[in-house]
């Protein structure tokens, strides 16, 4: 990568306004404003290009150590750069499972090894993923890693109990409980959303009271307890006028959206293409503009990609055997600019906060979600909202294929990716 200390940024259009410039020096910015002297800087043409703090994914699946078939966080962190990302969390369902210190700690050198982007570890909320024991909490917030999301995504901390005890346990260090809300009973050998659809294809549902009846529950429990819960991949209206209303008592709960659940929908089974095979399911058109709404309005307080890459065969194969799971760390920015911006429901302001702001908030990461303003780290990306792309997984940086936007023509390209100061991410290519 480009080892170059400092950077003018020309033209760029802060948070969608007027043209200024940014000069980016000491891994921090240190100008802002029109017609900057650069003083022998490497110069950056950003007119057209939206310039927006570096964006936070609070949900990514790097699949290492266990699984580097699938991703590599080398990988994974170059397609989050490519996505504008310059920070991500890291999902526990590794093999091993990220549920001890050593684990989170290997994940996080990893990550720095990269240097594409930071690497905060999530660690699992039980052992093994299991959801019997509670995990290494306190051992893993206390660690190089400082460990401050727990989730055993994947898998739902069903019993009441448990779930009480890992909320009551993080409440110690600032912690927050991200809960995969599933219930097990209901979700049995379930394909995909149940409705018209479902019964249509013949295929085993997974009815939206599964996941809001957690949600409900969950909710309850913050509360009582006085935590901090954050519902992973909301997918259904239900779950959100249940967060909405739990927001209104007070309840400390932030809740998520991938972009695949703001725009595509359950009729996409119909083709039978695992592509589309993802968990929670794609829901119905009245789910996604309940969603979006949601989104608007901040009951929905942060986009997260749930970027889940899987290798070839675990997709190219019969529907009821297929993996669930989609990339998006690539498209996240472009999917948010045609489902919520270009629609009137988002301003670039209000993208950073739910991109950037807010994940790094929720997530306790200092350093990163900060504003674009003299004095803060220089992490930053440029996207071109004029330009538009055909989506070519084989072009990705990830190294699986799986994205649910192969073929479609998407708005928008991040042309360049600031990682306190230093390019990742130049003329849209990685460097």
């Amino acid at each position: 990568m480009t080892d170059t200390n400092t950077y003018l940024i020309r033209g760029a259009r802060v948070l969608g306004g007027e043209e200024t410039d940014l000069l980016l020096r000491g891994g921090r910015i240190a100008e802002i404003g029109p017609g900057l002297d650069g003083g022998g800087a490497a110069t950056v043409d950003a007119r057209g290009a939206v310039a927006l703090p570096g964006l936070v994914d609070l949900h990514t699946h790097l699949r290492e150590p266990g699984r580097e078939d699938a991703e590599t966080v080398y990988s994974g962190t170059r397609a989050a750069a490519m996505g504008g990302f310059t920070a991500v969390h890291a999902m526990a369902n590794t093999f091993p499972v990220a549920d001890t210190a050593g684990v989170v700690e290997q994940v996080w050198r990893l990550g720095r090894d990269s240097g594409y982007c930071d690497v905060q570890p999530v660690g699992a909320v039980t052992h093994g993923l299991g959801g019997t024991t509670l995990a290494e909490l306190g051992a893993m917030a206390e660690s190089i890693a400082a460990v401050r999301v727990f989730s055993d995504d994947g898998h739902c901390v069903s019993d009441a109990l448990l779930m009480r005890r890992a909320l009551e346990y993080v409440k110690a260090f600032g912690g927050v409980v991200a809960q995969h809300a599933q219930e097990p009973r209901l979700t049995e050998n379930a394909q995909m959303n149940e409705g018209v659809v479902s019964d249509r294809l013949g295929l085993a549902g997974w009815p939206a009271v599964a996941e809001e009846a957690i949600i409900a529950r969950d909710c309850l429990l913050a509360e009582h307890v006085g935590s901090r819960l954050h519902i992973c991949h909301v997918s259904t209206k239900g779950s959100v006028q249940i967060i909405r209303e739990a927001k209104r008592r007070g309840c400390d709960v932030t809740a998520e959206v991938t972009p695949h659940h703001l725009v595509l929908t359950d009729d996409l089974a119909e083709s039978y293409d695992p592509i589309f095979k993802v968990n929670p399911p794609l829901r119905t058109a009245d789910d996604v503009e309940a969603l979006r709404a949601g989104l608007a309005d901040g009951t929905i307080d942060i986009v997260a990609t749930d970027h889940a890459p899987h290798p070839i065969e675990a997709k190219e194969t019969e529907w009821s055997n297929a993996a669930m799971g989609m990339t998006g760390l690539e498209t996240a920015l472009s999917v948010v600019q045609s489902a919520m911006v270009e629609t009137g429901l988002l301003d670039w302001a209000q993208v950073a906060e739910r991109m950037s702001a807010a994940p790094a908030r929720i997530g306790r990461l200092s350093g990163h979600g900060r504003p674009l303003a003299v004095g803060e780290p220089a992490n930053v990306v440029l996207f071109d909202p004029s330009v538009s792309r055909e989506v070519d997984p084989a072009a990705m940086a990830s190294k699986s294929a799986n994205s649910p936007f192969r073929g479609r023509t998407l708005p928008g390209r991040v042309a360049a990716t600031f990682l306190r100061g230093t390019p990742t991410v130049l003329d849209g290519k990685v460097q």
